[in-house]
């Protein structure tokens, strides 16, 4: 489904400042479960994201309206809450989709630099 893999070992930090707007973005692609969610994340790439850091994502995001909940009965088991984004769940993944983007077009041409072996000595004050 996606091409590139990201490193398995993630930094919490940026995992936690982009998880909300992979959430939204994934259930606005589909009505999903959180197992099914933690699934389709490994399916992206954020193979060591446990449903310990998205079931707690998933319940800020019902607590902030941006998302509605409903359960389903399962022939598989208990029945399965499902989510899906509200107008303003679908309001903040397009305001989030948009900052982000403007932050990655900043700090994408810093950090696609090669990494130096030591920092250039300071330059002289005019």
């Amino acid at each position: 489904m996606y091409s590139s893999q990201v490193t398995s070992t993630h930094d919490p930090q940026l995992l936690k400042g982009v998880l909300s707007l992979l959430l939204l973005q994934l259930l606005a692609q589909r009505e999903s479960y959180g197992y099914e969610l933690v699934q389709r994340l490994h399916e992206i790439g954020l193979s060591d994201i446990s449903d310990g850091t998205v079931y707690p994502a998933l319940a800020r995001l019902e607590r902030e309206s941006r998302v509605s909940a409903r359960l389903v009965s399962s022939h598989s088991g208990p029945a399965r809450k499902y989510y899906r984004p509200t107008e303003a769940g679908y309001a903040a993944l397009a305001e989030g989709v948009t900052g982000w983007l403007a932050f990655i077009e900043i700090a994408n041409p810093v950090l696609s630099q090669p990494i130096p072996n030591q920092p250039a000595p300071p330059t002289e004050e005019v």
